[in-house]
């Protein structure tokens, strides 16, 4: 039985319609949802987020945020999402190249490290998704 997906980000509304399931990078690991799952609100983390609408999978590399399941309605709430054809490997290689290397150089600022590790964990979840069919 199909349920309600909406994947929001800060700048627009990515998918909004009904999905047969859904797949999402949990911050304890991958979490599956299906149609009457029980009421929750979770963590997301940088990964990817698989949906099922008529018979296709359809796939995003996707940043934090959180997930709220409710009812038969699965809204996600992310600082990221895009799909494949939207990530230029080249520009995540070097952005990403940049965080390493200025996390190489930062040693006491705990707020910076964990900021460049995001970039870094995002860096890789979009280069994943682009690299799957490679």
């Amino acid at each position: 039985m199909p349920f309600q997906l909406d994947i929001v980000t800060p700048e627009k509304t990515i998918f909004s319609d009904t999905v047969d399931d859904v797949y999402l990078p949990g911050s304890e690991g991958e979490m599956g949802i299906l149609s009457m799952h029980a009421a929750m609100v979770a963590p997301l983390s940088p990964g990817e987020l698989r949906y099922l609408k008529d018979g296709k999978i359809e796939e995003l590399a996707v940043g934090e945020g959180f997930v709220e399941v409710s009812d038969d309605k699965v809204s996600v709430l992310i600082d990221l999402a895009v799909g494949e054809d939207a990530i230029d490997e080249s520009q995540v290689e070097e952005a990403m190249k940049r965080a390493q290397d200025a996390l190489a150089g930062v040693s006491d600022d705990h707020d910076e490290m964990a900021a460049l590790q995001v970039v870094i964990a995002k860096s890789e979840a979009m280069l994943k998704l682009k690299r799957k069919r490679h």
